[in-house]
């Protein structure tokens, strides 16, 4: 399987900065944050601009955390944006500016979890560590456990079957990133490109017939009229204001008051709104605690 995966990978990788020999350990960390529920082709433009604007995590630590949601744009999610400006102040604060190389230093920075810290220990740093994303999880799932889906959230049983698949030192890393991209190009969710798959003559899930699970996979959540729409469309005159925005102006752009305030409530209650005297809003302009 190791020898298939990566050689299919060789020939079909793409290519992705935060995947080029001169990308740096702070390139790797803000594309896995980014990429987080946001697909490639929406990351990348915003990607370059961040790590031109910010190319070090001093860069980014020396900023209002406003500044990094204003940057952040329609990515969605923008929490994202204020995990990586708290992470950018840890790593100068505890690294001198560098970003950590093992995954117990980097689990211990702000926002970063489980799958992020393995990711950038073993893209950025050539570590051995199981990298389970939704990618890995679903090749993982149909050629090893013979099933259409993996579950909800990932188990002991899944982090068992990927540690078990992890190669040695030398091509654990390549093998990382060769599952991840093989549940993004082939291994896909709804419609998986079996005949192409370097490995579908060993797919448990293929050699029982390919039977569907229970139900399809998760849809993603609906947007229109839901709070998550009334907070972008607030989110949208912040990050697009020179200055504080009275309330008046945030009232103008969402019919439904109830809705909009507890839309601007949830936002201040997260960190990405600050409220001022005078019925004024603004981005945060001091750093979260």
């Amino acid at each position: 399987m190791h020898a298939a995966v990566l050689s299919w990978y060789s020939a079909n990788a793409r290519d992705l900065p935060w995947r080029a020999p001169d990308r740096t350990p702070w390139g790797v960390l803000v594309s896995e944050i980014m990429l987080q529920q946001t697909p490639v082709v929406r990351v990348e433009p915003v990607w370059r601009e961040w790590l031109r604007r910010w190319p070090r995590p001093a860069d980014l630590a020396a900023e209002e955390p406003g500044e990094a949601i204003r940057a952040w744009g329609r990515l969605g999610y923008p929490r994202r944006a204020l995990r990586l400006h708290a992470a950018a102040a840890a790593i100068v604060e505890r690294h001198d500016g560098a970003v950590p190389a093992t995954y117990d230093e980097l689990i211990a920075l702000p926002g970063i979890g489980d799958y992020t810290a393995a990711a950038v220990a073993s893209f950025a740093f050539g570590a051995r560590h199981a990298v389970l994303d939704t990618n890995v999880r679903r090749v993982f799932a149909r050629a090893v456990a013979g099933t259409q889906y993996p579950p909800a959230a990932p188990t002991a049983a899944e982090r068992r079957t990927a540690t078990g698949l992890l190669p040695g030192p030398d091509t654990a890393p390549a093998w990382a990133v060769a599952v991840m991209e093989l549940g993004a190009l082939v291994c896909t969710a709804r419609s998986p490109r079996c005949p192409s798959c370097p490995i579908a003559t060993e797919c448990a899930w293929r050699l029982a017939g390919s039977p569907p699970d229970d139900g399809p996979p998760r849809r993603g959540q609906a947007w229109h009229g839901t709070d998550r729409q009334a907070r972008g469309r607030l989110m949208a005159v912040l990050r697009e204001a020179d200055g504080p925005v009275p309330k008046p102006r945030l009232d103008a752009i969402w019919p439904e008051p109830v809705q909009r305030e507890r839309a601007l409530d949830a936002l201040v209650a997260d960190g990405l709104v600050e409220p001022l005297d005078g019925d004024l809003f603004r981005l945060p302009s001091s750093r979260p605690t």
